[in-house]
């Protein structure tokens, strides 16, 4: 398993759905329509993909940081 940091390339809005797909082993696009599923569900889905838009630091900043 990989750290979690949103890509740089393959993010279609924030990269929130990329990185978990890339931590999780599993495609992007099947990330993607998980979440769309889970929107149709009760709860608080959109926020918590912008708290982990804000909350995860992007691959650009991590690499610089090392």
């Amino acid at each position: 398993m990989t750290t979690l940091t949103r890509p740089t390339n393959g993010r279609m809005i924030g990269g929130v759905c990329a990185a978990l797909a890339r931590r999780f082993g599993t495609s992007a696009t099947t990330m993607r329509v998980i979440f769309l599923v889970s929107c149709l569900l009760p709860g608080p889905q959109f926020l918590l993909y912008i708290a982990l838009w804000i909350l995860l630091p992007s691959e650009d900043r991590t690499a610089s940081a090392w």
